[in-house]
């Protein structure tokens, strides 16, 4: 069974080797040693939430203080081509529903669009009220996928903002989906950007960005003509998944996992 992931409150956990020892404090201390009753001698990994994963054994708990001893520090490799979901702002839960299923499958950040069709209207307070618990939706997204990586969750966007994204990702050799049900290419026909060769991300040279394959789900009621246009016109494909029509909830996620797939992440 794979160890619990902890989050870590801040510092940067790559300066820490191997026989080290780590405090594990704060909401995330507290959870592990209060909540979870986390004992001594048990498994368990902290993360830093940029790829740095300490793989660590309980050496004492104090209330909600974990010292942890550290057996492994793991540094994991930056993506070749940056995967995120385009998530159009839904109603009841249901735009919180893909986020957190497309985080568990592997997405890499997360973008709140206010679409033509959303019933919901993110403005003013509800605006940052809405946009940390997508924050908090992704936290916990992470920790139950035991993942080393926390996914940003951008700023909403509008369509028009939307689109100018489009054309900046495909001018940096990026790849725009946007899912339709009357599109007629297939999503694993559609072509994917040429991932970052790994030399290339090697700490010994100059990083390069890696390209970005932008996935767009649309509201409930479908995405507009008008938008599609304009996101086509910009530079993104239209795609459908297959032959069925998915809930907003749940075409994203479904996407992600196809496209990681084909991206040799699950290889």
């Amino acid at each position: 069974m794979s160890a619990p992931v902890f989050l870590a409150e801040g510092g940067a956990l790559g300066a820490l080797a191997a026989g080290d020892v780590y405090l594990l404090d704060g909401a995330e201390g507290r959870h592990a040693g209060v909540v979870q009753r986390r004992g001594p001698g048990e498994r368990l990994d902290v993360v830093d939430g940029a790829g740095t994963r300490l793989r660590c054994v309980v050496d004492a708990v104090e209330g909600g203080e974990v010292r942890l001893r550290v057996d492994e520090v793991v540094a994991e490799s930056a993506p070749d081509v940056v995967l995120t979901l385009v998530q159009a702002l839904a109603k009841g839960d249901r735009d919180e529903l893909a986020v957190e299923a497309a985080v568990e499958v592997g997405v890499d950040a997360v973008v709140p669009w206010q679409a033509d069709r959303s019933v919901v209207v993110w403005r003013g307070q509800r605006a940052a009220k809405s946009r940390a618990k997508w924050v908090a939706t992704v936290r916990s997204a992470v920790k139950q996928a035991r993942r080393a990586c926390l996914p940003a969750v951008a700023e909403p966007v509008t369509t028009r903002q939307l689109a100018a994204r489009v054309r900046e990702v495909v001018a940096e050799r990026g790849v725009v989906v946007v899912l339709h049900e009357d599109a007629t290419t297939s999503l694993a026909d559609v072509a994917l950007p040429a991932p970052a060769p790994t030399a290339e991300r090697s700490p010994a040279v100059e990083p390069v960005e890696a390209p970005a394959l932008l996935v767009v789900v649309g509201p409930e009621g479908g995405i507009s003509d008008d938008e599609v246009a304009a996101l086509q016109e910009a530079g993104a494909v239209a795609a459908r998944l297959g032959p069925h029509v998915l809930r907003t909830s749940t075409a994203g996620p479904v996407a992600v996992a196809l496209l990681s797939e084909r991206l040799g992440r699950w290889a």
